[in-house]
């Protein structure tokens, strides 16, 4: 339990397609790749920090 395979994937990929629309997806996306960037770069400064 709590693997997700390609069916439940496609799921959710419908589901936000219905709620945000075509247009805004890539938008989403993108906001969300630049936040895990941001966050990836905060812990790799907190690890500089502590050394």
């Amino acid at each position: 339990m709590g693997n997700i395979g390609f069916p439940e994937l496609i799921v959710i990929l419908i589901i936000a397609l219905l709620l945000f629309g075509a247009g805004r997806l890539p938008e989403i996306g993108s906001q969300i790749g630049k936040s895990i960037k941001s966050f990836k770069d905060a812990m790799k400064d907190e690890d500089k920090k502590k050394k």
